[in-house]
């Protein structure tokens, strides 16, 4: 009897994946048949919750990614170095301390921690951490320091970008570099009334300013241009005349930044520093040899939070330094070698024993800002129906932003737009998908792809 009382019920699934398909079709034919998409490429891929194909056009396809991209990094990480863990930051010195002074070098160091200094976390904000770092040099004894004052940013290697990053996007705060040592998500705010630029959120260590802006229009279409470690900045375009726009750029030098707020800090609370205030990359540019900070005599340790809460924010506000920071922690805590190379290549071979075709997952970097990431629709609900199945999945479908009311990650570079998540339609059927579209010109892409996506609602 249960065998005959299944048969509707498959039949039933049967008719609605065959309806939701023709109408996906139809859809999907519709917008690839405007001028806007004249010379698109479009990659697709539905399937169910079983892995099962509903859907799909050009589903292998590899296509720009942008930030959808980070569905495999944040799934790498959560699954590599687990949901509990946590970066560190640490205070250390060289020398001794003898009636409250320190004769020798007072060194702050990390392992990559890119949510220090952040605003995003009650606990963990910039004050927070500048309180716990004084009271713990105070529990020292220590008052004077007689040597330098040293950010030890080594833990990383000295590149910082991904290769494949565009300029005009590295001085923006979405291009932000990943350092050993971050600060304030290594972004900076600009207020700017028509072109003249009036402040700045903090004041930018040994860095000169360029100002070619022109005011017009009536959004922000200004660029910042900085470089890691340059002293030279840049800001052009257009901003609306009469008004004050605030501008977000990222950071030249982190660490350096840090370190002037802490003597800053220490000069505040009548601690002096007699000597250098500098950091480990800072003095290998200027051809000098540095020590690292010391393991012992370590006076201070501060824990991020968790990386559930970072891959969170990672997904949910998509930070490209969140990102980038967890494939050079994969590649120093897995292979030892914190290159972005390094953690590309573990982030493809972690998939591949996954079961996704190689040739499917091109990767450039962790968080999609490169255009030559080249990814099929297929190999992204291939990772998202992996992640599902895990005891992480929580964690990681959270920070899924909800768009056109459907749960999903989007991603948006120039001409390109991508969308990959999960949804439950009115009959109670679960889809996952993947739509990627390049070279879309014209109109609203994101319309464009939320008319087909609503075929899933």
């Amino acid at each position: 009897m249960k065998y005959f009382l299944l048969i509707p019920l498959i039949i039933s699934q049967s008719y609605f994946s065959q309806t939701v398909s023709a109408d996906l079709d139809k859809s999907v034919k519709e917008m690839m048949s405007t001028s806007n998409a004249l010379a698109a490429n479009l990659s697709f891929y539905v399937s169910d919750e079983n892995g099962n194909l509903v859907y799909e056009y050009n589903g292998n396809k590899g296509l720009s990614t942008a930030s959808t991209q980070k569905i495999f990094t944040s799934a790498t990480a959560l699954e590599t170095l687990g949901k509990d863990y946590q970066f560190k930051t640490t205070a250390s010195y060289s020398g001794k301390i003898s009636n409250g002074n320190l004769d020798g070098d007072f060194y702050i160091t990390s392992n990559g921690d890119p949510t220090l200094g952040s605003w995003r976390y009650e606990d963990y904000k910039p004050e927070k951490f500048k309180q716990k770092l004084l009271e713990a040099i105070k529990k020292s004894g220590i008052k004077k320091i007689t040597g330098n004052l040293i950010v030890d940013d080594s833990y990383f290697d000295f590149q910082s970008t991904p290769g494949g990053w565009p300029w005009n996007d590295l001085g923006n705060y979405y291009g932000a570099g990943t350092f050993g040592v971050n600060w304030k998500e290594n972004q900076f705010d600009i207020n700017i009334n028509g072109n003249q630029i009036k402040s700045y959120s903090y004041d930018l260590q040994n860095v000169n300013w360029i100002n070619e802006l022109k005011t017009g229009g009536s959004s922000d279409q200004s660029l910042i241009f900085t470089a890691p470690h340059s002293e030279t900045a840049m800001i052009n375009g257009m901003l609306p005349a009469g008004k004050v726009t605030t501008v977000s750029g990222a950071t030249p030098n982190p660490p350096m930044q840090l370190a002037a707020e802490i003597k800053k800090l220490l000069d505040e609370n009548g601690i002096s520093v007699s000597g250098k205030v500098t950091t480990y990359y800072n003095e290998k540019l200027e051809g000098k040899s540095v020590s690292k900070a010391p393991t012992q005599n370590q006076i201070f340790e501060y824990k991020s939070p968790t990386l559930d809460k970072i891959v969170y924010w990672l997904m949910r506000k998509s930070i490209n330094l969140y990102a980038e920071t967890l494939i050079k922690t994969i590649a120093k805590e897995k292979r030892n070698n914190p290159s972005f190379e390094t953690g590309i290549d573990f982030l493809k071979d972690f998939w591949k024993a996954k079961g996704i075709n190689a040739t499917m997952i091109n990767f450039a970097d962790g968080s999609g800002l490169s255009p030559q990431n080249y990814v099929s629709a297929k190999a992204q609900v291939q990772a998202l129906l992996y992640s599902k199945k895990q005891n992480w999945f929580d964690a990681f479908h959270e920070g899924f932003p909800t768009q056109n009311g459907i749960k999903m990650k989007s991603g948006t570079i120039k001409d390109s737009k991508s969308f990959a998540g999960y949804q439950t339609s009115k009959s109670g059927k679960t889809y996952v998908f993947s739509i990627i579209l390049n070279n879309y010109q014209g109109g609203s892409i994101s319309n464009a792809l939320f008319k087909v996506l609503d075929n899933l609602k």
